[in-house]
């Protein structure tokens, strides 16, 4: 959302009228019976006062306060699918969940590229650690291990994990385009020692055209089954999750053991077809 646009989103949520109870909600029965979308628009009109509200109070990130709006819009947004006008709640109580949600997700996936944490505990630890460790400084000199295990044990989390936390916050993103070393006038950078475990890309063709070649030698190796020996070998071995040997019993009205007699029999003949077409696969085939 550029500027301009912010600040014209500001201008028209301070001039939206506030909606009476009794309006609100015969506004949200017909967005939530007849989909109309006039309703809708009044109703998150009338509460982007609160979106801005809501985001300036996470204006200290350091992220753009226009998104930031942004996404508490889409909070409010989802707030007016989910709500229930019949629950006899004003709109407002319900949505701020929906916006605090939405923009605290947002700063999770946008603060740092270190994230903070996804679980509910972590959020919390994440979106409150200053706020304590402020009150708590104001309250006298106290010990930085005295300081994490209030903090710790005001939100239920462990000390380890606020001590994490505080380092992720005050630290600031190192670039892995930077150099090792703050003297280091080579060329080595960060990125340079990060190991890629990943194959080569010849290995990559070479083992594509590998599986390509092995691929068409079993096609026509399957060739010299009959059609109930190459069902029964599709289904028990060319699936990622095989077929019992019960469940093909009953497909074909046979025993699970003759499925078995079938399968193994199938199974020599593949072996013969490939090894006789193609010398090399004999040590490779394991059926």
């Amino acid at each position: 959302m550029s500027g301009t646009a912010g600040r014209d989103m500001m201008r028209a949520a301070m001039r939206a009228p506030y909606l009476e109870r009794d309006e609100e909600r015969a506004l949200a029965v017909r967005w939530k019976e007849n989909r109309d979308q006039e309703a809708l628009n009044r109703i998150t009109t009338a509460h982007m006062r609160l979106v801005i509200a809501m985001a300036a109070k996470f204006r200290n990130f350091g992220l753009p306060m226009n998104d930031l709006i942004q996404e508490g819009h889409v909070g409010l947004l989802e707030a007016a699918a989910r709500f229930e006008p019949e629950r006899e709640v004003r709109f407002s109580t319900y949505a701020t969940w929906w916006i605090r949600a939405s923009i605290q997700d947002y700063i999770l996936r946008n603060w740092s590229i270190v994230r903070g944490g996804t679980s509910s505990a972590q959020k919390a630890l994440f979106f409150n650690l200053r706020r304590l460790r402020a009150r708590l400084s104001r309250s006298g000199e106290m010990a930085r291990d005295t300081v994490y295990r209030s903090i710790a044990s005001a939100l239920g989390v462990h000390e380890k994990d606020v001590a994490v936390m505080d380092a992720r916050l005050s630290g600031a993103d190192t670039s892995l385009s930077a150099p090792f070393a703050e003297d280091d006038s080579g060329s080595a950078s960060r990125q340079d020692f990060l190991v890629d475990d990943a194959p080569l890309q010849d290995e990559v063709v070479e083992f594509a055209i590998d599986d390509e070649r092995r691929s068409a030698w079993l096609r026509g190796a399957m060739t010299v089954l009959t059609e109930r020996e190459s069902r029964i070998i599709k289904a028990r071995r060319l699936t990622d999750d095989g077929a019992t040997l019960e469940s093909l019993g009953e497909a074909l009205g046979i025993s699970k053991e003759r499925v078995r007699q079938i399968e193994n029999r199938a199974l020599e003949k593949l072996r013969h077809a490939l090894t006789t077409a193609n010398p090399e696969m004999a040590s490779q085939l394991r059926m």
